[in-house]
């Protein structure tokens, strides 16, 4: 049938066949090149860690990807359309109040507020909040500090190593900011801001990094303030009482009840590496 084949002859049927056996070979080698260049394009673009948090995002269940005006009570039920991105959010935009606005957009606007004490945690009001559990502080230097909040302290407990990002890395929103291991989970925690790393600091359970925007500015309109902080805390120990279900130390988390410092350490039960996949948003 193929022209190095011994006894082949040129007939109507043997064109018609070699010229659609190449045309598909070429349609493949075509799909696979351009494909080649697509994933080197995204490469290029930093966009991998977007596409991977858009997977992630999109296996999480219903009840985990509740936009933020939904927890308030705003819109009840409704499901986050942006993964978490209400920078690009037209009813975000929308609904979003002016003080809520300029103390996300303006570092002059903030100002030291008292913490407030939700389950018996701090959660300081004059931070920002991203859904997997980091926190934003604005510096009068134009950087930001980045650190994690208490429920994310108390899930991780004491960790073993944590892999800090280098002076200069790029860290991308939704993407990873660092990683901890204890024992034998490791857990992916999600960077709250795009910007570049200029410096850390790591003592016992406290870490923090100093970030400097990309270009220009920050833009922080998808970060949790003011009085979104307190039904989204309430609305993560409900899920962390899912993710719990079953585990004899449940009790610890009831209502009205105080999270203790090391969740984990009480609650032996329970499949950690599952449950901080869940709170942490690394699917």
């Amino acid at each position: 049938m193929f022209p190095w084949n011994y006894g082949f002859h040129w007939t109507a049927a043997t064109v018609i066949f070699l010229g659609a056996f190449y045309a598909v070979l070429a349609a493949v080698a075509a799909t696979l090149l351009a494909a080649a260049l697509r994933s080197r394009r995204d490469v290029r673009a930093h966009a991998v860690e977007e596409i991977r948090w858009q997977s992630d995002f999109d296996s999480l269940p219903a009840r985990d990807r509740l936009c933020r005006h939904a927890i308030t009570g705003e819109l009840a039920g409704r499901e986050c359309p942006n993964g978490f991105d209400c920078r690009t959010c037209e009813t975000h935009t929308r609904l979003a109040t002016a003080a809520v606005l300029a103390a996300t957009r303006s570092i002059p606007a903030m100002r030291e507020k008292p913490e407030v004490e939700i389950y018996g945690m701090n959660y300081p009001v004059d931070r920002l909040y991203h859904r997997g559990h980091t926190w934003v502080h604005p510096a009068s230097d134009g950087t930001l500090t980045v650190g994690i909040d208490d429920l994310g302290r108390r899930l991780l407990g004491g960790a073993d190593a944590i892999d800090f990002p280098q002076r200069g890395a790029r860290l991308r929103a939704n993407g990873p900011v660092f990683t901890l291991r204890r024992g034998s989970v490791r857990v992916r925690v999600l960077s709250p801001v795009d910007g570049e790393v200029v410096g850390a600091h790591f003592s016992g359970p406290a870490w923090f990094l100093k970030v400097k925007p990309l270009n220009g500015g920050f833009d922080l309109r998808h970060l949790l303030s003011g009085p979104e902080i307190k039904p989204w805390v309430a609305h993560e120990i409900e899920r962390l009482q899912l993710a719990l279900a079953g585990d004899a130390a449940l009790p610890t988390l009831a209502d009205g009840g105080i999270p203790v410092d090391d969740i984990a350490a009480a609650c032996p039960g329970a499949d950690w590496d599952a449950v901080c996949g869940v709170m942490f948003l690394d699917g």
